[in-house]
Order: structure tokens, then C-alpha cells, then sequence
């Protein structure tokens, strides 16, 4: 037995006619324009740090767009690919970037949500 090409088509279109609509990525920056608040740094389903950003009625995990932070002025952590969260030594690594990173954020204010846009990256709906 042979489908002809045509039928396929037209019954793949009627599948995905009654397929829920597919979520949509955002990012954050625009959510939070949007009037979303931004919650507590947690770790994602998959072991991913980020922040659950939410409106009321709509929620995305943003995930963590940051390699290393300050947590005071000897020590960092650096987050690995895994979710592992490493410390390090800040005096050494200031020493070889030239001084303080003045863009780095620091990891009290990860954790209590105060995010800039570039420490968080893509936002995928939370169901």
C-alpha cells in the first residue's frame, strides 16, 4: 500500500492543527519589561542554575548565563557546565585579569534575584 505524498501532507497538517500551540523561548529581558518577577536562584530540572521568572498566571525558568562571581574579596565561584558550583581564589584571578572585574556580578545578588539581563539567558515556559 502507497500514500501518496499529497494525503501525507494534508494529514500532517491536520495533526498539527490539533497539536497545542508549542512554547515559545523568550528572553529576559523582555519579561521583565513585561512586568514578570524574578525569583531566587534555584536549579532547573536539569540540574541548571537559573531563576523562575513569573506574572501571576505565566512562568519560565531563565537559565544562568554566568560563568564565575564574587562572593567576597578573597574568594569566587566559578559554575560549571554540570550545575557545579567551584571555589576559587579571587586575589589570583584579579591578578591575572589586570584588577577587579567591575562587570562580575556577585553571588548575593544572584541568589536573591537581582539579575541583569546578560547574567540570564534564554527563558523556556514552565508547564
Amino acid at each position: 500500500m502507497s500514500i501518496s505524498f499529497r494525503r501525507l501532507v494534508v494529514a500532517a497538517a491536520l495533526g498539527l492543527a490539533f497539536v497545542p500551540g508549542i512554547a515559545q523561548a523568550e528572553s529576559y529581558s523582555t519579561l521583565t519589561k513585561q512586568g514578570y518577577a524574578t525569583g531566587k536562584l534555584s536549579r532547573g530540572k536539569s540540574g541548571a542554575w537559573g531563576w523562575v521568572v513569573a506574572n501571576g498566571q505565566k512562568k519560565f525558568f531563565c537559565r544562568m548565563n554566568v560563568a564565575s562571581a564574587y562572593v567576597n574579596r578573597k574568594e569566587m565561584v566559578s559554575f560549571t557546565a554540570s550545575g557545579r558550583m567551584l571555589k576559587t581564589n579571587r586575589a589570583t584571578y584579579d591578578d591575572v585579569i589586570g584588577g577587579p572585574d567591575p562587570n562580575k556580578p556577585y553571588l548575593k545578588d544572584l541568589q536573591a534575584g537581582r539579575v541583569k539581563a546578560g547574567d540570564a539567558g534564554g527563558c523556556s515556559p514552565l508547564r
